[in-house]
Protein backbone atom coordinates (compact mmCIF):
# COMPACT_ATOMS: atom_id res chain seq x y z
CA UNK A 1 0.00 0.00 0.00
CA UNK A 2 2.57 2.50 1.03
CA UNK A 3 4.60 3.90 -2.16
CA UNK A 4 8.02 4.56 -1.84
CA UNK A 5 7.87 7.86 -4.07
CA UNK A 6 7.78 11.14 -1.74
CA UNK A 7 4.06 12.29 -1.82
CA UNK A 8 4.20 15.08 0.91
CA UNK A 9 7.19 16.96 1.41
CA UNK A 10 8.22 19.44 4.10
CA UNK A 11 11.24 20.77 3.14
CA UNK A 12 13.72 23.12 5.17
CA UNK A 13 11.04 24.10 7.23
CA UNK A 14 11.02 26.93 10.14
CA UNK A 15 8.32 28.81 12.08
CA UNK A 16 9.47 31.87 14.22
CA UNK A 17 6.18 33.68 16.04
CA UNK A 18 6.72 36.93 17.76
CA UNK A 19 5.94 37.49 21.31
CA UNK A 20 5.87 40.30 23.85
CA UNK A 21 4.37 42.81 21.47
CA UNK A 22 6.77 41.36 18.71
CA UNK A 23 9.57 42.53 20.68
CA UNK A 24 11.09 39.01 20.95
CA UNK A 25 11.00 35.78 18.70
CA UNK A 26 10.13 32.42 19.28
CA UNK A 27 11.45 29.69 17.23
CA UNK A 28 8.87 26.82 16.93
CA UNK A 29 10.22 24.84 14.13
CA UNK A 30 13.40 24.87 12.90
CA UNK A 31 14.89 23.03 9.28
CA UNK A 32 12.10 20.09 9.71
CA UNK A 33 12.87 17.76 6.64
CA UNK A 34 10.26 15.21 6.46
CA UNK A 35 9.09 12.88 2.92
CA UNK A 36 5.70 10.61 3.97
CA UNK A 37 4.60 8.18 0.38
CA UNK A 38 1.16 8.24 -1.01
CA UNK A 39 -0.93 5.85 1.71
CA UNK A 40 1.75 5.92 4.91
CA UNK A 41 0.97 5.93 8.19
CA UNK A 42 3.11 8.59 9.84
CA UNK A 43 3.04 9.39 13.73
CA UNK A 44 4.65 12.54 15.23
CA UNK A 45 5.67 12.33 18.73
CA UNK A 46 7.86 14.89 20.82
CA UNK A 47 7.70 17.32 23.88
CA UNK A 48 4.81 19.31 24.85
CA UNK A 49 5.68 22.86 22.67
CA UNK A 50 8.11 21.07 20.12
CA UNK A 51 5.98 22.34 17.36
CA UNK A 52 4.29 19.44 16.52
CA UNK A 53 0.72 20.71 15.94
CA UNK A 54 1.88 24.11 14.73
CA UNK A 55 4.03 21.69 11.87
CA UNK A 56 0.33 20.18 11.11
CA UNK A 57 -1.30 23.91 10.66
CA UNK A 58 1.65 24.62 8.28
CA UNK A 59 0.77 21.63 6.30
CA UNK A 60 -2.85 22.10 6.65
CA UNK A 61 -2.33 25.75 4.99
CA UNK A 62 -3.71 27.20 8.19
CA UNK A 63 -0.37 28.91 9.08
CA UNK A 64 2.47 29.59 6.91
CA UNK A 65 6.36 28.83 7.34
CA UNK A 66 8.92 31.68 8.49
CA UNK A 67 11.03 29.92 6.62
CA UNK A 68 11.26 26.39 4.02
CA UNK A 69 8.32 25.13 2.16
CA UNK A 70 5.81 21.90 2.41
CA UNK A 71 4.77 19.82 -1.42
CA UNK A 72 1.88 18.28 -1.79
CA UNK A 73 1.95 16.14 -5.10
CA UNK A 74 4.57 18.48 -6.24
CA UNK A 75 2.47 21.82 -5.35
CA UNK A 76 3.48 24.36 -2.53
CA UNK A 77 1.19 24.63 0.07
CA UNK A 78 0.22 28.30 0.49
CA UNK A 79 -3.38 28.05 1.79
CA UNK A 80 -5.82 25.59 3.05
CA UNK A 81 -7.59 23.27 0.93
CA UNK A 82 -10.14 20.19 0.95
CA UNK A 83 -6.58 18.45 -0.16
CA UNK A 84 -6.18 18.16 3.18
CA UNK A 85 -8.50 18.00 6.50
CA UNK A 86 -7.94 18.05 9.93
CA UNK A 87 -9.36 16.02 12.92
CA UNK A 88 -9.36 17.62 16.10
CA UNK A 89 -8.41 17.03 19.60
CA UNK A 90 -12.38 18.61 20.03
CA UNK A 91 -14.75 17.41 17.54
CA UNK A 92 -15.86 20.50 16.15
CA UNK A 93 -19.55 18.78 14.78
CA UNK A 94 -22.01 22.07 13.66
CA UNK A 95 -24.40 21.93 16.70
CA UNK A 96 -27.70 22.24 14.80
CA UNK A 97 -27.31 19.81 11.88
CA UNK A 98 -27.74 16.16 12.51
CA UNK A 99 -25.22 13.62 11.90
CA UNK A 100 -25.84 12.72 8.72
CA UNK A 101 -25.79 16.39 7.99
CA UNK A 102 -22.62 17.35 9.65
CA UNK A 103 -21.00 14.40 7.21
CA UNK A 104 -22.60 16.12 4.41
CA UNK A 105 -21.62 19.11 5.16
CA UNK A 106 -18.40 19.73 3.29
CA UNK A 107 -19.91 17.56 0.41
CA UNK A 108 -22.66 20.02 0.03
CA UNK A 109 -20.22 22.79 0.08
CA UNK A 110 -18.32 21.52 -3.19
CA UNK A 111 -21.90 21.48 -5.03
CA UNK A 112 -22.37 17.59 -4.38
CA UNK A 113 -25.81 16.37 -6.08
CA UNK A 114 -28.25 15.73 -3.00
CA UNK A 115 -28.85 12.04 -3.38
CA UNK A 116 -24.58 11.54 -4.28
CA UNK A 117 -23.52 13.35 -0.99
CA UNK A 118 -26.35 11.46 1.06
CA UNK A 119 -25.06 8.23 -0.56
CA UNK A 120 -21.39 8.83 0.34
CA UNK A 121 -22.93 10.37 4.01
CA UNK A 122 -23.91 6.80 4.86
CA UNK A 123 -21.19 4.66 3.42
CA UNK A 124 -18.93 6.67 5.88
CA UNK A 125 -21.40 6.32 9.15
CA UNK A 126 -21.18 2.56 8.62
CA UNK A 127 -17.76 2.52 8.24
CA UNK A 128 -17.77 4.33 11.54
CA UNK A 129 -20.23 2.05 13.23
CA UNK A 130 -22.97 5.23 13.25
CA UNK A 131 -25.37 4.34 11.05
CA UNK A 132 -28.27 4.10 13.61
CA UNK A 133 -27.70 7.34 14.54
CA UNK A 134 -27.74 9.40 11.38
CA UNK A 135 -30.20 11.01 13.03
CA UNK A 136 -29.16 12.46 16.22
CA UNK A 137 -27.53 15.51 17.18
CA UNK A 138 -24.19 15.96 18.14
CA UNK A 139 -25.26 16.95 22.08
CA UNK A 140 -26.84 13.33 22.15
CA UNK A 141 -23.73 11.44 21.22
CA UNK A 142 -20.44 10.73 23.67
CA UNK A 143 -17.16 12.01 22.84
CA UNK A 144 -16.11 9.12 21.25
CA UNK A 145 -19.01 8.98 18.71
CA UNK A 146 -18.50 12.92 18.15
CA UNK A 147 -14.92 12.02 17.32
CA UNK A 148 -15.96 8.94 14.62
CA UNK A 149 -18.45 11.66 12.86
CA UNK A 150 -15.71 13.82 12.41
CA UNK A 151 -13.68 11.33 10.98
CA UNK A 152 -16.42 10.24 8.70
CA UNK A 153 -16.70 13.68 7.78
CA UNK A 154 -13.09 14.18 6.91
CA UNK A 155 -13.06 10.77 4.86
CA UNK A 156 -15.57 11.20 3.10
CA UNK A 157 -14.09 14.81 1.36
CA UNK A 158 -11.33 11.80 0.26
CA UNK A 159 -8.62 14.30 1.20
CA UNK A 160 -5.11 13.45 -0.54
CA UNK A 161 -3.87 14.14 3.40
CA UNK A 162 -5.69 13.33 6.32
CA UNK A 163 -3.74 15.03 9.50
CA UNK A 164 -5.34 13.98 13.05
CA UNK A 165 -3.92 16.49 15.93
CA UNK A 166 -4.65 14.45 19.13
CA UNK A 167 -7.86 13.49 18.43
CA UNK A 168 -8.11 10.81 20.77
CA UNK A 169 -6.24 12.36 23.96
CA UNK A 170 -9.31 13.55 25.49
CA UNK A 171 -11.21 10.11 25.52
CA UNK A 172 -11.13 7.50 28.27
CA UNK A 173 -8.63 4.78 27.61
CA UNK A 174 -11.63 2.15 26.52
CA UNK A 175 -13.21 4.42 23.77
CA UNK A 176 -9.59 5.24 22.76
CA UNK A 177 -8.94 1.79 22.28
CA UNK A 178 -11.41 0.92 20.40
CA UNK A 179 -11.08 4.05 18.19
CA UNK A 180 -7.35 2.99 17.68
CA UNK A 181 -9.27 -0.32 16.07
CA UNK A 182 -11.84 1.67 14.10
CA UNK A 183 -9.02 3.55 12.93
CA UNK A 184 -6.67 0.68 11.53
CA UNK A 185 -9.04 -0.63 9.58
CA UNK A 186 -10.39 2.29 8.51
CA UNK A 187 -6.52 3.13 6.85
CA UNK A 188 -6.53 -0.23 5.46
CA UNK A 189 -9.64 -0.05 3.78
CA UNK A 190 -9.03 3.23 2.85
CA UNK A 191 -5.56 3.68 1.98
CA UNK A 192 -5.55 7.30 3.20
CA UNK A 193 -2.39 9.08 3.60
CA UNK A 194 -2.45 9.93 7.69
CA UNK A 195 -0.06 12.37 9.39
CA UNK A 196 -1.23 11.80 13.34
CA UNK A 197 0.09 14.31 16.28
CA UNK A 198 -0.05 12.39 19.76
CA UNK A 199 1.89 12.45 22.79
CA UNK A 200 1.14 8.90 23.59
CA UNK A 201 4.02 6.55 22.04
CA UNK A 202 1.94 3.39 22.55
CA UNK A 203 -0.58 4.69 20.78
CA UNK A 204 1.97 5.81 18.13
CA UNK A 205 3.93 2.59 17.69
CA UNK A 206 0.58 0.42 17.51
CA UNK A 207 -1.08 2.75 14.61
CA UNK A 208 1.83 3.99 12.74
CA UNK A 209 4.24 3.06 9.91
CA UNK A 210 6.69 5.38 11.04
CA UNK A 211 7.23 7.50 14.06
CA UNK A 212 9.13 10.76 13.59
CA UNK A 213 10.88 12.17 17.18
CA UNK A 214 10.88 15.72 17.75
CA UNK A 215 13.77 17.35 19.52
CA UNK A 216 12.72 19.61 22.56
CA UNK A 217 11.94 23.38 21.77
CA UNK A 218 12.89 24.20 19.01
CA UNK A 219 11.33 21.33 17.46
CA UNK A 220 13.57 19.34 15.05
CA UNK A 221 13.36 15.67 13.76
CA UNK A 222 15.51 13.81 16.05
CA UNK A 223 14.97 10.48 14.74
CA UNK A 224 12.65 8.54 12.42
CA UNK A 225 11.45 4.61 13.48
CA UNK A 226 10.17 2.35 11.19
CA UNK A 227 7.39 0.30 12.70
CA UNK A 228 7.38 -3.34 10.56
CA UNK A 229 5.22 -5.36 12.08
CA UNK A 230 1.79 -6.45 9.98
CA UNK A 231 -1.74 -5.46 10.58
CA UNK A 232 -3.62 -6.03 12.47
CA UNK A 233 -1.21 -5.14 15.50
CA UNK A 234 -1.79 -6.25 19.61
CA UNK A 235 -0.84 -3.62 22.06
CA UNK A 236 0.36 -6.60 24.47
CA UNK A 237 2.60 -7.16 21.48
CA UNK A 238 6.05 -7.63 23.25
CA UNK A 239 7.70 -6.34 20.23
CA UNK A 240 5.53 -3.12 19.82
CA UNK A 241 6.19 -2.59 23.92
CA UNK A 242 10.37 -2.75 22.88
CA UNK A 243 9.92 -0.28 20.68
CA UNK A 244 7.94 1.71 22.54
CA UNK A 245 10.77 1.71 25.44
CA UNK A 246 13.02 2.86 22.76
CA UNK A 247 10.87 6.00 21.48
CA UNK A 248 10.26 6.78 25.42
CA UNK A 249 14.09 6.65 26.06
CA UNK A 250 15.10 8.85 23.03
CA UNK A 251 12.08 11.15 24.30
CA UNK A 252 13.16 11.37 27.99
CA UNK A 253 16.12 13.50 27.80
CA UNK A 254 14.07 15.77 25.30
CA UNK A 255 11.66 16.19 28.46
CA UNK A 256 14.30 16.91 31.10
CA UNK A 257 15.75 19.72 28.02
CA UNK A 258 12.51 21.40 28.74
CA UNK A 259 11.79 20.90 32.16
CA UNK A 260 15.45 22.21 32.95
CA UNK A 261 14.58 24.97 30.97
CA UNK A 262 11.10 25.76 32.35
CA UNK A 263 12.62 25.63 35.80
CA UNK A 264 15.31 28.01 35.06
CA UNK A 265 18.26 25.36 35.69
CA UNK A 266 21.80 26.14 34.93
CA UNK A 267 23.89 23.65 33.05
CA UNK A 268 25.99 22.64 35.72
CA UNK A 269 22.75 22.47 38.01
CA UNK A 270 21.58 18.34 38.63
CA UNK A 271 18.66 17.25 38.14
CA UNK A 272 17.81 16.56 41.90
CA UNK A 273 18.48 19.96 42.66
CA UNK A 274 14.83 21.38 40.63
CA UNK A 275 12.98 20.83 43.57
CA UNK A 276 14.92 22.57 45.64
CA UNK A 277 14.47 25.70 43.60
CA UNK A 278 10.81 24.98 43.35
CA UNK A 279 10.37 24.88 47.23
CA UNK A 280 12.79 28.27 47.80
CA UNK A 281 10.61 29.78 45.33
CA UNK A 282 7.50 29.30 47.25
CA UNK A 283 9.33 29.57 50.14
CA UNK A 284 10.31 33.10 49.25
CA UNK A 285 6.97 34.00 48.05
CA UNK A 286 5.74 33.27 51.59
CA UNK A 287 3.44 30.18 50.13
CA UNK A 288 4.79 27.75 52.34
CA UNK A 289 4.29 29.49 55.74
CA UNK A 290 0.61 30.89 54.99
CA UNK A 291 -2.12 28.35 55.68
CA UNK A 292 -4.22 29.98 53.22
CA UNK A 293 -4.55 28.58 49.72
Amino acid sequence: MVQITPFLRVQQVGKRFLVDGGSRAVVALAEVNLEIGQGEFVCLVGPSGCGKSTLLNIIAGLESPSAGQVLLGGGAIVEPGPDRLVVFQEAALFPWLTVIQNVEFGLWAQGLAKEKRRELARAFLRIVHLSRFEQALPHELSGGMKQRVAIARALAMKPKVLLMDEPFAALDAQTRDRLHEDLQSIWEATGQTILFVTHNVTEAVYLADRVVIFTAHPGRIKRQVTIPHPRPRQKQDPALAEIARRILADLREEVRQTERAELGLDEDEQDGDRWERVRKSLEELGYLESEEL
